[in-house]
């Protein structure tokens, strides 16, 4: 059930009428607002390195509801069953945890806490044990971690992030998982050369116009100046991803953002620019929305249609958008 922020009157103030304007376009801007201003469902996923999904269930079902995901067998939604406690009314009422970070069962790495939708971009990769594999911007590791666990941790897996107070969380959860496949890097993704991937994900740096449920200053900071830088760095790091790509290769490129300018727009700049690069159809059993082919006067490769786009309200998740390329 959709639970609303309890100051949901006040924040809707925050959305910028630019904002409102250009989200009007591309969806339907009431529901995605309600969406956004609702408090985000708790998930899940089972590292399978370390336990199996069927021994997980068994150690946390007692205390904690589980619904699967449907787009990802180890994915699961999670709510605490609730402790009967006496409130200040006299009245009994179910008190439930939402500290799922604070399970023992996080600690000891099997589980990672990763939003349903931030799954998708790892399953879209479809990485193979034995592959070489490149997570350019890797911290803090959710979808490193994910990568490796379909590895069966063999192969190699290079991690890389560009700062190095942020390699930090990496390394810890990396190790917190078990993973030994894995290779932590720091540098500028769009620097990177000398070796090529079998397969790449680039899960770009943001505006994050997704996550608004996770961090309502989102909308806040919004601006279209801010949109604007993004997108260069953002077409800097596909366009080198592509070049360290082996031929035949796949690159998943996945922004959390709903902007098209970060996402249809610089898929569409990749594709015009190396004839050599094509999109693959996204095959998974999810809810998604209208791919933008023309935003803002400018007009987009029609091959993007192919990409993976979802609004908040269309899944009751944050908002994604992943594209699935494929070297010719």
């Amino acid at each position: 059930m959709l639970k609303q922020m309890p100051d949901y009157k006040e924040l809707e103030k925050n959305f910028k009428p630019k904002f409102i304007e250009r989200y009007s376009q591309i969806t339907d801007f009431e529901e995605f607002k309600k969406y956004s201003l609702s408090y985000l469902r708790r998930s899940i996923r089972v590292n399978t390195i370390k336990i199996s999904v069927p021994d997980l269930i068994k150690r946390l079902e007692k205390d904690w509801i589980l619904t699967q995901i449907p787009w990802c067998k180890e994915g699961f939604w999670i709510e605490h069953r609730g402790t009967k406690k006496i409130n200040k009314e006299g009245k009994e009422e179910l008190e439930k945890r939402r500290d799922v970070g604070n399970l023992i069962e996080h600690s000891l790495g099997y589980i990672y806490v990763q939003e349903a939708a931030s799954m998708i971009p790892p399953l879209v990769l479809d990485p193979k044990p034995d592959e070489i594999i490149l997570d350019m911007c890797a911290s803090p590791g959710s979808k490193t971690t994910q990568i490796a666990q379909y590895m069966e941790n063999k192969g190699i897996l290079i991690a890389n992030d560009f700062q190095g107070i942020r390699l930090k969380p990496l390394g810890v959860n990396l190790q917190r998982c078990g993973l030994t496949n894995s290779i932590i890097n720091l540098g500028f993704g769009q620097k990177l050369n000398g070796i090529e991937f079998d397969r790449i994900l680039v899960d770009a740096p943001c505006s994050g116009t997704g996550t608004i449920r996770k961090s309502v200053k989102t909308m806040r900071v919004w601006n279209q100046i801010t949109v604007s830088r993004l997108c260069v760095s953002q077409k800097k790091l596909i366009d080198n991803a592509f070049g360290l790509l082996k031929n035949g290769g796949v690159m998943v490129y996945s922004t959390c953002s709903c902007e098209p300018e970060e996402n249809e727009g610089v898929v569409s700049y990749l594709l015009n620019k190396f004839q050599n690069a094509d999109l693959e159809e996204i095959d998974l059993p999810i809810k998604r929305s209208k791919c933008i082919t023309e935003f803002d006067g400018e007009k987009y490769d029609p091959r993007v249609s192919k990409c993976l786009r979802i609004f908040p309200q269309d899944n009751d998740t944050e908002g994604f958008f992943i594209a699935k390329i494929r070297k010719k």
